[in-house]
């Protein structure tokens, strides 16, 4: 019981994580978002969404097998 409460915890955790980079993509993208654009600027700016795109498939993905987890946990399936 106590490994299946620390693997939890790990997933959660690494769920936390996996949202405090999403976040952190999301500034970068709104702070690129908020200047005066050049053909430069615009391709940054592109490459933050990009980046957050992935951070964001990174979040899903950390907490479907989180969610899946506690399935298991709660429904044993």
């Amino acid at each position: 019981m106590d490994d299946e409460i620390a693997e939890l915890d790990s997933m959660q955790a690494a769920y936390k994580a996996r949202v405090e980079e999403w976040i952190a993509a999301i500034r970068k993208e709104e702070e690129l978002a908020s200047v005066n654009h050049s053909v430069a600027d615009v391709d940054k700016w592109e490459q933050a969404h990009f980046a957050e795109d992935e951070a964001r498939n990174k979040v899903l993905d950390a907490k479907a097998e989180y969610e899946d987890a506690l399935r298991r946990k709660f429904f044993d399936f």
